[in-house]
């Protein structure tokens, strides 16, 4: 097939740090508290101007705690796992890399008693039916390296005794949250708002706050885990005290987004940008003769982190170091073509692309995309097949 001529406006497609929003410039950091100790009443008022921003966004309810942690959405999830798991039973769900992890931690590190993991391949869930909701309950919300997510809220039981604690972080900003059904919620803003990395938020449930105080766990809490003091919550980490040192550019560039998502209309906005990007997607999936979805089932099938898998014939006749071959050609063609950046498989995941869909991405900068991985597909495979017959 012929080379295509048009390309994408911004060619970086990485599922984190992810691209900025198109009409971002360095030009929006110029008002950042640069060289000023984040204990300031100024640097204060910044990180909690950036909560509340949040909150009006997202629609979190007054009552719900929101703060910023260190060592982005990982550090809010260890956090959360490291403070609260221990007193009663615990369902980890895991579908993918990032959801291991969690399950790793609770059955190696903590080695809770009463602990299960429900899993499942990629590009599928666990038996959501099968959740003992009599326990606490670790899932992501989005499946980050394998494209799946929860098709809705209604699995989570609104008379749990035990804590829903949510991974967002590839879920933020673009899906509704039924908060009522979240007790911990996680995200970074290096994902959906295309934020610079090493910074997490976590959401506090009042719910939560009540595990806090009334729960200790029998195992030492490094201090950046540590968000209680004499057995009450530490109330100044969710007023923009942070633990540790924050980047306070890092922060001016979270603002000057979070005004740009109110700009363009808010949460609703932002969801209609990332469903139009896997829409582009899927459209073109349909048309394909070696590409298709990692995730099959569409009412499970992410926004965000849109995985696919090739299925021509010829690839899978291949061995596995060869296809390994032929994808890391195709990226580094269209890499060196600046069409396509940083939109491989996670390296633990099957061979393939990730590309982001997320409301900072201009769905016609995916749909340009799309026809040149075509061509560097057949081109590739061309090469590879006369290789072999030489």
């Amino acid at each position: 097939m012929s080379k295509p001529s048009r390309k994408p406006n911004n060619p970086n497609f990485s599922s984190g740090p992810c691209t900025k929003h198109p009409e971002w410039s360095t030009d929006f950091l110029k008002e950042a508290l640069l060289g000023r100790s984040h204990r300031s009443s100024d640097c204060k008022l910044k990180l909690f101007y950036l909560l509340e921003n949040h909150r009006k966004l997202l629609g979190i309810p007054d009552d719900y705690k929101i703060a910023i942690v260190p060592a982005s959405d990982t550090g809010a999830v260890e956090m959360a796992m490291w403070s609260m798991l221990g007193c009663r039973g615990v369902d980890v769900l895991a579908w993918e890399s990032f959801s291991q992890d969690w399950a790793v931690d609770t059955m190696e590190h903590l080695k809770l008693e009463n602990a299960r993991v429900l899993d499942a391949p990629y590009g599928q869930l666990p038996d959501l039916s099968q959740v003992n909701w009599d326990h606490d309950v670790v899932f992501p919300w989005n499946g980050t390296t394998a494209g799946a997510r929860i098709p809705n809220h209604d699995w989570i039981d609104e008379n749990r005794a035990g804590l829903s604690i949510c991974d967002a972080t590839y879920a933020m900003f673009a899906y509704d949250m039924d908060w009522n059904k979240l007790d911990v919620t996680t995200w970074s803003w290096q994902k959906v708002l295309g934020g610079e990395a090493a910074h997490g938020m976590l959401v506090l449930s009042p719910r939560a706050v009540e595990r806090l105080e009334s729960y200790t766990p029998d195992r030492p809490l490094p201090k950046l885990f540590r968000m209680t003091k004499n057995g009450k919550l530490n109330e100044g980490l969710f007023k923009g005290v942070t633990i540790n040192t924050p980047s306070m550019i890092a922060v001016e560039d979270c603002l000057s987004t979070l005004s740009w998502v109110k700009d363009i209309g808010g949460l609703p906005a932002m969801i209609a940008r990332s469903r139009a990007n896997l829409k582009a997607v899927e459209n073109w999936v349909e048309q394909s003769d070696w590409a298709s979805f990692l995730t099959e089932d569409k009412s499970i099938r992410s926004s965000t982190s849109i995985c696919l898998k090739i299925t021509d014939p010829w690839f899978e006749s291949l061995s596995v170091s060869e296809q390994a071959t032929c994808v890391k050609s195709i990226l580094t063609t269209l890499d060196e073509e600046n069409v396509g950046k940083d939109f491989n498989a996670y390296k633990t995941a099957p061979i393939g692309f990730r590309i982001w869909g997320g409301g900072t991405v201009e769905t016609s900068d995916i749909e340009a995309l799309l026809p040149w991985m075509d061509w560097a597909y057949a081109d590739i495979k061309t090469q590879m097949q006369q290789e072999h017959t030489a």
